[in-house]
Protein backbone atom coordinates (compact mmCIF):
# COMPACT_ATOMS: atom_id res chain seq x y z
CA UNK A 1 0.00 0.00 0.00
CA UNK A 2 0.84 4.06 -0.61
CA UNK A 3 1.78 6.06 2.43
CA UNK A 4 -1.99 7.57 1.88
CA UNK A 5 -3.74 4.55 3.58
CA UNK A 6 -7.71 5.21 2.97
CA UNK A 7 -9.52 5.47 6.16
CA UNK A 8 -11.95 2.42 5.69
CA UNK A 9 -8.73 0.30 5.96
CA UNK A 10 -7.70 1.79 9.06
CA UNK A 11 -10.69 2.49 11.16
CA UNK A 12 -12.01 -0.27 13.34
CA UNK A 13 -15.72 1.72 12.80
CA UNK A 14 -16.09 -0.14 8.96
CA UNK A 15 -15.69 -3.71 11.43
CA UNK A 16 -18.53 -2.78 13.68
CA UNK A 17 -20.60 -1.05 11.36
CA UNK A 18 -23.13 -4.27 10.81
CA UNK A 19 -23.45 -5.03 14.33
CA UNK A 20 -24.52 -1.72 14.49
CA UNK A 21 -27.33 -2.30 11.73
CA UNK A 22 -28.20 -4.83 13.74
CA UNK A 23 -28.61 -3.17 17.00
CA UNK A 24 -30.35 -0.33 15.24
CA UNK A 25 -32.98 -2.66 13.71
CA UNK A 26 -33.46 -4.37 16.86
CA UNK A 27 -34.27 -1.29 19.06
CA UNK A 28 -36.66 0.44 16.11
CA UNK A 29 -38.52 -2.87 15.39
CA UNK A 30 -39.31 -3.30 18.66
CA UNK A 31 -40.26 0.46 19.29
CA UNK A 32 -42.09 0.16 16.05
CA UNK A 33 -44.26 -3.08 17.79
CA UNK A 34 -44.56 -1.32 20.92
CA UNK A 35 -46.11 1.57 19.33
CA UNK A 36 -48.11 0.39 17.29
CA UNK A 37 -49.54 -2.24 19.35
CA UNK A 38 -50.59 0.35 21.78
CA UNK A 39 -52.17 2.58 20.10
CA UNK A 40 -53.90 0.84 16.42
CA UNK A 41 -54.08 -2.86 18.23
CA UNK A 42 -53.08 -4.98 15.63
CA UNK A 43 -50.29 -6.80 14.39
CA UNK A 44 -50.82 -6.31 10.45
CA UNK A 45 -48.72 -2.89 10.76
CA UNK A 46 -45.67 -4.11 12.98
CA UNK A 47 -45.69 -7.18 11.07
CA UNK A 48 -45.36 -4.87 7.34
CA UNK A 49 -42.73 -2.52 9.53
CA UNK A 50 -41.01 -5.24 10.49
CA UNK A 51 -40.85 -6.88 6.56
CA UNK A 52 -39.44 -3.63 5.39
CA UNK A 53 -37.06 -2.62 8.25
CA UNK A 54 -35.68 -6.34 7.86
CA UNK A 55 -35.51 -6.19 4.07
CA UNK A 56 -33.07 -2.38 4.59
CA UNK A 57 -31.03 -3.96 7.43
CA UNK A 58 -30.22 -7.03 5.30
CA UNK A 59 -29.98 -5.06 2.17
CA UNK A 60 -27.41 -2.67 4.43
CA UNK A 61 -25.59 -5.36 6.37
CA UNK A 62 -24.86 -7.54 3.01
CA UNK A 63 -23.32 -3.95 1.39
CA UNK A 64 -20.54 -4.02 4.76
CA UNK A 65 -19.99 -7.54 4.19
CA UNK A 66 -19.28 -6.92 0.43
CA UNK A 67 -16.72 -3.71 1.29
CA UNK A 68 -15.30 -5.87 4.14
CA UNK A 69 -14.85 -8.64 1.52
CA UNK A 70 -12.78 -6.52 -0.66
CA UNK A 71 -11.08 -5.18 1.94
CA UNK A 72 -10.42 -8.89 3.30
CA UNK A 73 -8.44 -9.40 -0.14
CA UNK A 74 -8.91 -12.98 0.84
CA UNK A 75 -8.71 -14.79 -3.06
CA UNK A 76 -5.49 -12.96 -4.08
CA UNK A 77 -3.50 -14.87 -1.12
CA UNK A 78 -5.10 -17.19 0.35
CA UNK A 79 -4.07 -16.12 3.34
CA UNK A 80 -6.34 -16.58 6.41
CA UNK A 81 -3.53 -15.56 9.10
CA UNK A 82 -3.33 -11.58 9.61
CA UNK A 83 -0.64 -11.54 12.49
CA UNK A 84 2.51 -9.29 11.20
CA UNK A 85 2.82 -5.24 12.15
CA UNK A 86 2.24 -4.20 8.56
CA UNK A 87 -0.17 -1.90 7.06
CA UNK A 88 -1.61 -5.00 4.20
CA UNK A 89 -2.53 -7.51 7.35
CA UNK A 90 -4.07 -4.92 9.73
CA UNK A 91 -6.35 -3.79 6.25
CA UNK A 92 -6.87 -7.80 5.83
CA UNK A 93 -7.83 -8.35 9.49
CA UNK A 94 -10.19 -5.39 9.92
CA UNK A 95 -11.53 -6.45 6.31
CA UNK A 96 -12.01 -10.46 7.62
CA UNK A 97 -13.29 -9.75 11.04
CA UNK A 98 -15.80 -7.37 9.19
CA UNK A 99 -16.93 -9.66 7.00
CA UNK A 100 -17.53 -12.24 9.51
CA UNK A 101 -19.27 -9.94 11.82
CA UNK A 102 -21.37 -9.06 8.92
CA UNK A 103 -22.47 -12.66 8.71
CA UNK A 104 -23.15 -12.86 12.73
CA UNK A 105 -25.27 -9.66 12.50
CA UNK A 106 -27.53 -10.80 9.26
CA UNK A 107 -28.15 -13.91 11.30
CA UNK A 108 -29.29 -11.61 14.42
CA UNK A 109 -31.29 -9.79 12.15
CA UNK A 110 -33.15 -12.85 11.12
CA UNK A 111 -33.54 -14.04 14.42
CA UNK A 112 -34.68 -10.68 15.52
CA UNK A 113 -36.89 -10.39 12.93
CA UNK A 114 -38.81 -14.13 13.38
CA UNK A 115 -41.22 -12.91 16.23
CA UNK A 116 -43.89 -11.36 13.56
CA UNK A 117 -44.32 -14.67 11.91
CA UNK A 118 -45.82 -15.79 14.89
CA UNK A 119 -47.40 -12.33 16.17
CA UNK A 120 -51.43 -12.50 16.46
CA UNK A 121 -52.42 -10.70 19.08
CA UNK A 122 -51.09 -7.28 20.74
CA UNK A 123 -52.06 -8.46 23.97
Amino acid sequence: MTEETPFRHKSMWHMIAAPTVWTLHFAIIYAITAVECSKIGTPEVARLSILVLTMVALALIGWIAWKAWVQWDYPDDQDYVHDKPTIEDRREFLGHAGFLLSIASAIGVIFVAMPALFIETCL
